[in-house]
């Protein structure tokens, strides 16, 4: 089963990512070594987002983050493991779950 592993970080977080390079690059390395990556990507701070809706057929666009919160969405790792627990054991290792916070969360098939 597919599991993306969502990293949320602060600012700091963002700003330290120089400092946490090599322990990603590890993670990262060990994920394709156990054969279970499926996917990822590092996003850039959610200051560089822009948010869509479409309200009454016109477009509403909104620069920058869509919520104003302390940790935001900043990367995330697809994998495919046989459970939760066997996903919940990677998200532990990620890096970023002693430093800020990293959620686990099923993909939904398109079988």
């Amino acid at each position: 089963m597919k599991y993306a592993i969502l990293v949320y970080e602060t600012e700091q977080d963002f700003a330290n990512r120089p400092t946490v390079k090599a322990a990603y690059n590890a993670y990262s390395q060990a994920l394709v070594e156990a054969g279970v990556i499926a996917g990822g990507a590092e996003l850039h701070p959610s200051h560089t987002g822009t948010t869509i809706r479409l309200r009454d057929g016109q477009r509403k666009v909104q620069d920058g983050p869509y919520a104003d919160t302390k940790e935001q969405l900043g990367g995330l790792f697809i994998i495919d493991v046989p459970n939760l627990d066997a996903a919940m054991d990677w998200a532990a290792r990620c890096p970023a779950a002693s430093q800020c916070c990293v959620e686990v969360r099923p993909l939904v098939s398109t079988n």
